[in-house]
């Protein structure tokens, strides 16, 4: 059922967030007492407050997370168990969807009608599709010398650390969680410190699914405490993260100076969006190229908003995209009519609000460009077009982290490849054309590990998702993501 505003806003008012740890079943304090103040980034108004765990909370994370792994409740409890509970679980996260999209609206300020209709059931999904998928994989036997056989499997690595961002709290949570506990390893995950309730009631409806105690822990904190001491732990075994390029970095130096741990890092992200004259669409492009680039108010690491256009029809897409731009203007996350939330917190909007009004001295706005203050929050900025700036300005360079997009004009197919793959990250990148060839040509030339052809930013669980060069390695999402859960065991039997 579609809740009206007042419904929206009297369930949130209703609710009662709890920022305690989860620790082997348990919710808990942090060892230290000490807490956060979580604020709605809307509104300003404190919501909860939030355990700040440690070092000493994470050495539990982990010891009971070994505990879980060593004595196989769950990992080696078979196939046909784990799909069990997380269909359970997965049917928990569906009854509860409007809660945990109040959760992550309230905490980083999201339209509810975005992370109630997509987020929350989404998840929900995605833990069906793992929990099926693990029933379907196969072993094999390779050839080998008469009297001998040898049987490859796909074995858990242990403990998985994970540590994720903010700005799709339970989604981006659920594609490292799902896969990684499908596979039969047990957890620690650190959630973000401006969205972290979601994954505390992940945590506690995976209890309730029937996953044993230990499987599942939840250690919220700040990155310089928590994360740090999970990816320096030497009995973690596998760090997933998804993140900066500057901490995927940072994590790839502490795991070699603890145990040399695995990683998969999804790291930062600049990703262009091609137009050539020969769309069929230009319209529909622009409206794609609007989404691309202000959805989730901007705060997307595959967001497509350096847009390079075709000079015969440079012109006509950016007053197309100036009015598409519209259907992102901000207002009160609960509201459903809303195009966009608010940013994550006032001072990610300030960050964003330097970078517009560096744009505006050098270059031009076509349209944006205000910071609107809404229920007493500086945290909104209007959807941002800039045109006429120079390549190496930051708003080409720099990823954002919010609702701007700058439109360049190009002039030949080489250039706009070069110009699209000019930028130190390769998560996505986006092309329209009414040519096969085309879109064949230079799909196959731009550095991303996604290319959506005449659509942007396209995934699915079936698709594997993640990037080249300074976007990181590893994949979310598909059966591939559950190679970075597990590893290659060979048992070679000899009979004679």
């Amino acid at each position: 059922m579609t809740r009206s505003y007042e419904e929206w806003k009297a369930a949130a008012a209703a609710l009662r967030l709890d920022g305690r740890a989860v620790i082997d079943g348990a919710r808990v304090d942090a060892a230290s007492g000490e807490t956060i103040s979580k604020t709605n980034p809307a509104t300003g108004e404190v919501i909860s407050q939030l355990a700040a765990c440690g070092e000493e909370d994470v050495d539990a994370a982990v010891a009971a997370a070994r505990r879980s792994y060593d004595a196989g409740v769950w990992s080696r409890a078979g196939a046909g168990f784990r799909r069990e509970r997380l269909l359970a679980l997965a049917e928990l996260i569906q009854r509860r969807a409007d809660e945990f999209a109040l959760l992550d609206t309230l905490d980083m300020g999201k339209p509810v009608r975005e992370s109630s209709t997509i987020d929350a059931p989404g998840s929900a999904a995605l833990y069906r599709f793992y929990g099926e998928a693990i029933e379907k994989l196969e072993d094999r036997i390779p050839v080998t010398p008469p009297g001998a056989t040898a049987l490859v499997t796909r074995a858990p690595l242990g403990v998985v650390g994970v540590i994720v961002p903010w700005n799709y709290p339970l989604e981006i949570a659920t594609w490292k969680v799902a896969p990684a506990i499908a596979a039969g390893n047990s957890l620690v995950l650190k959630p973000p410190v401006e969205a972290s309730h979601s994954a505390l009631l992940l945590a506690e409806l995976a209890l309730e699914a029937g996953i044993p105690a230990g499987v599942l822990n939840v250690v919220p904190g700040r990155g310089s405490t928590a994360g740090r001491a999970i990816a320096l732990h030497h009995d973690v075994d596998m760090l997933a993260f998804t993140g900066s390029t500057e901490v995927a970095k940072q994590l790839q130096q502490y795991a070699g100076q603890s145990n040399m741990k695995r990683l998969a890092l999804e790291a930062g992200g600049k990703s262009s969006n091609l137009v050539f004259a020969d769309c069929d669409d230009l319209e529909l492009a622009a409206q794609k190229a609007a989404f691309g680039a202000f959805y989730n108010q901007g705060e997307i690491c595959s967001a497509t908003s350096r847009i390079f256009v075709e000079r015969a029809v440079y012109a006509e897409f950016v007053e197309l995209l100036a009015a598409a731009s519209q259907s992102y203007r901000p207002g009160d996350p609960l509201d459903p009519e809303t195009g966009a939330g608010s940013l994550v917190s006032e001072a990610h909007a300030d960050s964003v609000w330097a970078t517009i009004e560096s744009a505006r001295r050098d270059g031009t706005i076509v349209t944006g460009g205000e910071r609107p203050e809404i229920g007493g929050s500086r945290a909104f900025i209007e959807p941002t077009i800039v045109t006429d700036v120079a390549d190496d300005h930051e708003v080409h360079t720099r990823e954002i982290f919010g609702p701007v997009a700058v439109v360049t004009p190009f002039d030949t197919e080489d250039e706009a490849i070069a110009k699209a793959n000019e930028t130190e990250y390769g998560l996505a990148a986006a092309l329209w054309t009414g040519s096969f060839a085309r879109a064949h040509r230079v799909s196959e030339r731009l550095v991303a590990g996604t290319v959506s052809v005449n659509t942007v930013d396209a995934l699915s669980f079936t698709t594997p998702f993640g990037g080249f060069k300074q976007s990181g390695f590893g994949r979310d999402l598909s059966i591939h993501a559950l190679e970075n859960y597990t590893d290659y065991k060979t048992t070679w039997m000899q009979w004679g």
